[in-house]
């Protein structure tokens, strides 16, 4: 046999071999995740549904959840039950699918210590009060490559650098189980701590229309040690300015104002058309009014102080 050919037969099986052992345990992870959404995704093409597939997916996401603890032994987080996998779903089609990769902490109980679960007064059940997501820096950095076009042309997507991905709202809205558009109030002033390379928190609040009145959640964010930790919270008193929400009103009300005369042929369509848009005016004012009031209202200073607490929580300090 000609020697080139020995060496090849020898050689391949090596190199093989060297190739497996090169994968990291992120690359491993990421492999197994595929995997299961692929075959998910084709046991539901097939028609293949059911209270056993639905087990199989749970087990799946078990089995991720195991070689994510490997991967971050994280400590416990006093006040927060044990970790649990942020991925809510491996079904592409369902409304949690795509949520970052990473260990998530609930905390134990509900604002004002209520009990998770227990239905209040107004109909609505005690959620957490807040939550801890911990990844691994590259698990995060190929979170975002996977996001870059997540949302359909014409959206803004999520940037690949780390700086600028945790100034845009959008990821918290990819990343964090919900059903409802996370907004940006106002950036808050997060003192970094020493082992953070990056940080960044700001007053938060949800939507699935027009923006919130007020800002009812803290979002932290720092990349320290090698991970990255996204930390979001209830906040308690709310963040909210009077002054800027009765502007939106008043654009609100000559919206209404408007659309009346118009219905009764007081104005012409050229005159209504004129007005513009008068709702998406209010809401810029409101935005504008809010940006500039917020830091001078005691409530800010003390969701800048809730802010920093939960950092420190979700950092294990």
């Amino acid at each position: 046999m000609h020697l080139f050919t020995r060496f090849a037969l020898v050689a391949a099986p090596v190199l093989a071999l060297s190739h497996a052992n090169a994968a990291s345990p992120e690359d491993r992870y990421i492999a197994m995740r595929d995997a299961a959404i692929a075959k998910f995704a084709k046991l539901e093409k097939d028609g293949k549904t059911g209270d056993a597939v639905d087990k199989a997916e749970a087990a799946a996401r078990d089995e991720l959840k195991a070689q994510l603890t490997a991967i971050l032994p994280e400590p416990a987080r006093p006040g927060f039950a044990p970790a649990q996998l942020n991925l809510d779903t491996l079904y592409k089609g369902d409304m949690g699918f795509g949520l970052l990769d990473g260990l998530r902490f609930d905390a134990d109980t509900g604002r004002d210590g209520g009990k998770i679960g227990e239905k209040r007064h107004d109909g609505s059940f005690v959620e957490p009060k807040a939550h801890i997501i911990v990844t691994t820096e590259t698990l995060f950095t190929r979170w975002l490559s996977g996001h870059k076009t997540w949302w359909d042309k014409g959206s803004k997507n999520v940037p690949q650098q780390v700086h600028a991905a945790l100034r845009f709202e959008g990821l918290y809205t990819q990343a964090i189980s919900t059903d409802a558009a996370v907004i940006n109030f106002h950036e808050l002033p997060i003192a970094k701590p020493a082992s953070a390379t990056v940080t960044y928190g700001f007053l938060g609040g949800r939507t699935q229309d027009s923006f919130p009145d007020a800002a009812d959640e803290v979002f932290v964010a720092a990349l320290a040690g090698g991970k990255m930790y996204i930390a979001y919270g209830e906040l308690a008193p709310t963040v909210q300015v009077p002054a800027c929400t009765a502007i939106r009103a008043e654009f609100n009300k000559k919206a209404d104002e408007a659309a009346e005369k118009l219905e009764r042929k007081q104005i012409t369509r050229k005159a209504y058309d004129k007005l513009g848009d008068l709702r998406q005016q209010g809401e810029d004012a409101f935005k504008r009014c809010f940006t500039e009031r917020a830091p001078q209202q005691p409530a800010f200073a003390e969701a800048t102080r809730q802010a920093q607490a939960l950092l420190e929580t979700a950092l294990g300090k």
